[in-house]
């Protein structure tokens, strides 16, 4: 048997999920698994009848799904806070560091996300220095991020796994470079939490953020920001809720004992102390906690072995067919993208056949996942095939 035959058959993925078509774009949005639907059902019921019940339960379900994530990644769960998203968790980082700074400098790179590079290019008009490395071979090495540190650089913020095309970072070798000029790391590990195998203690890496709903088989609106526990002291608390209180209480009504103030608090410190704010989305944490449980007792290292005999395959068979190649073919990451002169134009025939894959105006992005086969990339070569002859 081969190894992807093997892997099948040791890995039941496929009756997991209620898939329509031939769907090739978890990058954009993981499909959720039928285990998880039912934990959001039951959610939903209970909030049918009762809330102080889900109240007390759903506790239960936030601090299970923390230490899962905590597993996962190689942290404690101090370490963790959540996040509506992950780039909540990125402009908590830059804020907690004292960013906007005039003057300041911070390192990112053209494979980051689109939505952080708005972010960074909007610093400059506060006065931050920005430097957006562009693509070398569809990559960024450590050596260039380390040669464009300065003196007054205080931060390099990169995507663990690039949207873009799947590029993914020595991370390791990132932290180490910036750690010896005495710059914190921030990584996005959205395309990476649940895709590759991370362990934050391994790479160093400062802080990092994601949002559940892509390769963790979550929700929209729950994610989670990971800060180095010695970092956790030194950074500003750049907003306040009663998620970070450990206590808090009243002395003006009847029967409550004197104080000098009417109310009196004691805040926590660890992370979610210093960033958590308000509550999180319910039904998403009872989702994610069971996604997560599968993604531990499966193995991200295994699913990453099943997923790549389909990205190698789409490699070759699409370089084969005239496609340029947006992701470097040693890629271990979730996603193969190509570029094409009006890609949108693939749009009727990937409608008419039930092929999902993620379309923009002069590239296209495939991202299998662990209920596809080696049958759906056959399809989608075939499909390209029809394309390029027509």
């Amino acid at each position: 048997m081969s190894q992807q035959g093997q892997l099948m058959h040791d890995l039941p993925h496929r009756e997991r999920f209620q898939i329509d078509g031939v769907y090739l774009n978890s990058a954009a949005i993981h499909p959720m698994s039928t285990a998880s639907a039912d934990a959001v059902k039951r959610y939903l019921a209970e909030r049918l009848r009762s809330g102080t019940a889900v109240g007390d339960a759903i506790a239960d379900e936030r601090n299970d799904a923390k230490a899962l994530f905590a597993r996962l990644i190689n942290c404690e769960a101090g370490e963790l806070a959540w996040v509506g998203s992950t780039m909540i968790g990125e402009n908590l980082v830059l804020a907690g560091l004292g960013l906007p700074e005039k003057g300041a400098h911070i390192v990112t790179d053209a494979a980051h996300f689109q939505g952080s590079l708005y972010l960074y290019q909007s610093l400059q008009q506060e006065g931050v220095e920005v430097t957006v490395l562009p693509l070398q071979d569809n990559e960024i090495s450590p050596e260039r991020i380390d040669q464009a540190i300065r003196p007054n650089t205080k931060l390099v913020a990169l995507s663990q796994v690039s949207a873009l095309n799947g590029f993914e970072h020595d991370l390791a070798a990132v932290c180490a470079a910036a750690h010896a000029r005495g710059v914190p790391v921030y990584a996005d590990i959205i395309q990476a939490a649940g895709a590759v195998p991370i362990d934050v203690r391994a790479s160093g890496v400062d802080f990092c953020a994601c949002s559940t709903y892509k390769w963790l088989m979550g929700d929209f609106g729950v994610g989670f920001l990971y800060v180095r526990s010695d970092h956790i002291g030194a950074l500003r608390r750049p907003q306040r809720g009663y998620r970070q209180l450990l206590s808090f209480d009243t002395h003006f009504l009847p029967h409550e004992s004197p104080h000098d103030h009417p109310v009196s608090f004691v805040a926590g410190a660890d992370a979610s102390a210093l960033f958590e704010v308000g509550t999180s989305g319910s039904a998403a944490v009872a989702a994610l906690k069971v996604s997560l449980g599968y993604l531990l007792e499966t193995g991200v290292a295994t699913l990453q072995a099943y997923r790549r005999t389909m990205v190698v395959r789409l490699q070759d068979a699409l370089a084969s067919l005239g496609f340029q190649a947006l992701t470097p073919y040693a890629s271990n990451g979730p996603i193969v993208s190509f570029a094409l002169e009006n890609a949108m134009a693939l749009k009727p025939l990937l409608d008419a056949a039930g092929i999902q894959i993620q379309l923009y105006q002069h590239r296209f992005r495939v991202s299998p996942s662990m209920f596809n086969s080696m049958d759906d990339i056959e399809f989608l070569v075939d499909l390209l095939a029809r394309f390029v002859r027509r």
